[in-house]
C-alpha cells in the first residue's frame, strides 16, 4: 500500500486530493496546523481512514516528525496561505507560510531521505498567480513570471526553491502551475463561492444584492476535483518536471455572474450587484488562460467539467446547503 502526506488537507484540494489516494488504495496523512483546528472534524467525518498529524509549515521540527512517523512514498505541499486579497494585509504572514514554507518542508524532505534523495516524490503546488502581468498569451511552463501580489511573488519563491532542490539535490520534486480551480468546497472568501452563496440566497429570498469589486478580470477557471488528479499523474512520472494545468478557456468575473443567476432563472442580474471600491485589488491581475498541451500530451491529463457546469454546481450546492439549513 503506497502511503502520501498532504499539507494543507483541510483545504478543497487538499479533501479532493485525500479522497482521490483513498479510492486509489492509498495510506494517507496529513498535516494540520493547531491542536483545535476547526476543521478536524470535517476531515475526520468526510475521511475517516486518514491519519492526522499535527504540524506547520513554519515548524521544521514537526515536519521531520510527520514525515518520520508517516514514511510516505509521496508528499504533496498544498498548504499555503491562499487567499490573494489577504496577502496584501499580511504579507510576512503570507511570505513566512507560503514561500518560506515550500523551503522547510523541502528541507525536512531532503533531511528525511538521507542518502537516497529521490525516493520520496514531491509536489509543489504552483499558481497561475505567478505570472501575473502576463508577458504572453495563453502562458505556458517557460512564459515570464511577473507576479502582481505578496502571494504570486511568494509563489514564485517556491516555485523556484522546488526547481533549485530538484536540480541541486537529485530530488524527484515536480510544480504543478495550477489555473483557477473552483468547487463547493472552495472557501466563501473566494470570489467565486461569494457569487454562488449570494445567487443561491438571492434566489431563495434570503438575501438582495451581491457586492463585488472589479468585474472585469479574465479567469482560466476549472474544477479542483480534476485537476488533483493532475498532481497525482505527475509523481507516476519518472522523471520529476513542472506541468501547466489549466482548461484552456477564459471568462470573466462578469461572465461568472451572469452564468450563476441564469442558472437560477435571473437574467436581469444587474439589479442585484453592486461593486464595491474595497474589494479592488492594489495591483490587479487582468487576464490568465493556460496551455496546457504538456500536461495534456505527457500526463493523458484533460479536464473533464466544463465552465458552465461548474458555476451550476456550485450554486446548486448552495442552494441545498441553505434549504438544509448548514
Amino acid at each position: 500500500m503506497p502511503r502520501a502526506l498532504i499539507t494543507g488537507i483541510t483545504g478543497q484540494d487538499g479533501l479532493y486530493l485525500a479522497e482521490l489516494l483513498v479510492a486509489k488504495g492509498y495510506d494517507v496523512h496529513g498535516v494540520i496546523r493547531g491542536q483545535n483546528n476547526p476543521k478536524r472534524g470535517l476531515v475526520e467525518d468526510l475521511l475517516p481512514d486518514v491519519t492526522l498529524h499535527a504540524g506547520d509549515l513554519t515548524d521544521m521540527s514537526s515536519l521531520i516528525r510527520a514525515l518520520r512517523d508517516s514514511d510516505p512514498d509521496e508528499v504533496y505541499n498544498l498548504g499555503a496561505v491562499s487567499f490573494v486579497a489577504y496577502s496584501w494585509e499580511n504579507a510576512a504572514l503570507t511570505a513566512d507560510v507560503t514561500a518560506k514554507g515550500v523551503l522547510t518542508v523541502l528541507e525536512s524532505l531532503r533531511l528525511h531521505c538521507g542518502e537516497d534523495p529521490s525516493r520520496v516524490r514531491f509536489y509543489q503546488a504552483s499558481s497561475s498567480e505567478m505570472f501575473g502581468k502576463v508577458q504572453e498569451t495563453p502562458q505556458h511552463e517557460r512564459t515570464l513570471l511577473w507576479p502582481r501580489s505578496p502571494y504570486g511573488v511568494s509563489k514564485v519563491f517556491g516555485h523556484h526553491m522546488t526547481v533549485n532542490y530538484r536540480e541541486s539535490y537529485g530530488m524527484h520534486a515536480s510544480s504543478g502551475i495550477l489555473f483557477n480551480h473552483e468547487s463547493p468546497r472552495r472557501g466563501p472568501e473566494f470570489v467565486t463561492r461569494k457569487i454562488s452563496q449570494a445567487v443561491a440566497a438571492i434566489s431563495l429570498d434570503r438575501a438582495d444584492a451581491l457586492v463585488l469589486g472589479n468585474l472585469d478580470p479574465q479567469r482560466d477557471w476549472g474544477f479542483a476535483g480534476d485537476y488533483v488528479e493532475a498532481m497525482w499523474l505527475m509523481l507516476q512520472q519518472d522523471e520529476p518536471d513542472d506541468y501547466v494545468i489549466a482548461t484552456g478557456e477564459t471568462h470573466s468575473i462578469r461572465e461568472f455572474v451572469a452564468t450563476a443567476f441564469a442558472h437560477v432563472g435571473i437574467d436581469d442580474w444587474q439589479r442585484y450587484v453592486r461593486q464595491d471600491p474595497r474589494f479592488m485589488r492594489p495591483a490587479e491581475v487582468d487576464r490568465l488562460v493556460g496551455d496546457a498541451s504538456k500536461a495534456r500530451d505527457k500526463l493523458g491529463w484533460k479536464p473533464r467539467v466544463g465552465f458552465e457546469e461548474l458555476v451550476a454546481m456550485m450554486v446548486d450546492a448552495d442552494i441545498a446547503a441553505l434549504e438544509a439549513g448548514w
